[in-house]
């Protein structure tokens, strides 16, 4: 039977991240991935859109992850001349009553120590944005769009330079941990098996099903995912916007609105939206152009629904329920439930592609404590 020190479940962009950079180090790594090629989920099915770390609450994994992960990455995308453009974004307030709403982002911006915030009145707002209607906007110019097909791709090239291997179609369907520490894998669909010294579930959306496979009861542990589907409207025609423009976010941060992207090729996305699902489908209804173009005329009124069509969508691995509040990311060494050498990493989503770097720093000091 073979035999490996560290085995990733799931090849989208964390998982791909760390694979990259365990492998530096431990070349018998391997990499295995339900779906016929890498990122084929949340990974390459969001806004592409490298965060500041405004939104998150101070000290905890999203916040430090997506500050440190975003000075990781632009550095990254530079040095492997990767496509990608730091453009800034603004919070808008289209009222005096989202006011607050941008004092309390800048506040919590600064907190998280994210730096080059700003607010600006309306005025510079026009200037900045003739097509952008709003009476006041957070400024956050470290934030940026990125090409995540290339990142991934660097990264898997990366792992496989150093040694690590990748499997693709090969769905984990039994997880047995073995007496002397470790666990044994088998894979579906010929029922090919391995031993591992270590395992790494980045599995996300079915991240909370691998969970289960190792033992742990996911609702005592407060590891159960919930999906929220975010669907995607494309501009069909030019429209002169350069930055990211978001609205106001609601309190719990469900969502961070639908929001408008300019994308590396020049056009403009909108979304995503939010709504809790049962099923993993990724079909755009039309009809919804027109929820969409009301939602979006609040700061730029001069889109029409008949300006949109369906574009993507996506699906978010949430550990936050409908009525729930904030959930941090879990990264957790689970040696303390009798599980040593398993680390899970649950509820991965955004600002997850953004920290994916600084995830895999911190997913290497865990390693570091097992060996």
């Amino acid at each position: 039977m073979d035999k490996l020190d560290i085995t990733i479940i799931g090849a989208g962009v964390v998982g791909l991240a760390i694979a990259a950079n365990l492998s530096k180090k431990r070349p018998s790594l391997s990499v295995v991935e339900k779906n016929e090629g890498f990122g084929k989920e949340t990974s390459s099915r969001n806004s592409e859109v490298i965060h500041s770390g405004i939104y998150y609450p101070r000290d905890t994994l999203k916040a430090r992850f997506c500050v440190r992960g975003n000075i990781l990455l632009y550095s990254y995308l530079k040095e492997h001349n990767i496509k990608h453009s730091r453009i800034g974004k603004l919070v808008v307030a289209v009222n005096e009553g989202e006011r607050k709403g941008l004092l309390k982002l800048l506040s919590n911006g600064e907190k998280n120590g994210v730096r080059g915030l700003e607010i600006i009145d309306g005025a510079a707002v026009s200037k900045l944005e003739p097509s952008i209607n709003a009476v006041a906007a957070l400024a956050a110019p470290c934030t940026g769009i990125l090409d995540s097909h290339g990142l991934m791709l660097s990264l898997l090239n990366a792992a496989k330079a150093n040694g690590a291997s990748v499997a693709y179609n090969s769905e984990v369907s039994e997880i047995a941990c073995l007496p002397g520490g470790g666990f044994r894998v088998k894979i579906l669909p010929d029922g090919y098996e391995f031993e591992t010294k270590a395992l790494i579930n980045c599995a996300g959306l079915g991240s909370d099903k691998i969970a289960a496979l190792c033992g742990i009861d996911i609702d005592k542990a407060s590891y159960r995912l919930y999906y929220s589907k975010g669907d995607y409207f494309r501009a069909n025609k030019q429209f002169n916007v350069k930055r990211l423009v978001y609205p106001v976010p609601e309190a719990e941060i469900h969502s961070l609105g639908i929001h408008l992207t300019p994308d590396l090729a020049g056009s403009l996305r909108f979304g995503p939206d939010a709504a809790y699902v049962e099923n993993i489908g990724y079909a755009v209804e039309e009809s919804k152009k027109y929820e969409f173009a009301a939602s979006v005329q609040n700061f730029m009124p001069g889109i029409k629904a008949d300006d949109l069509f369906p574009d993507i969508s996506g699906i978010r691995p949430k550990l936050q329920g409908p009525t729930d509040g904030f959930r941090d990311f879990i990264i957790n060494d689970e040696s303390s439930k009798d599980l040593p050498g398993l680390i899970n990493l649950i509820g991965i989503e955004s600002p997850g592609l953004t920290s994916c770097l600084a995830i895999a720093e911190y997913v290497e000091q865990l390693i570091g404590r097992l060996s």
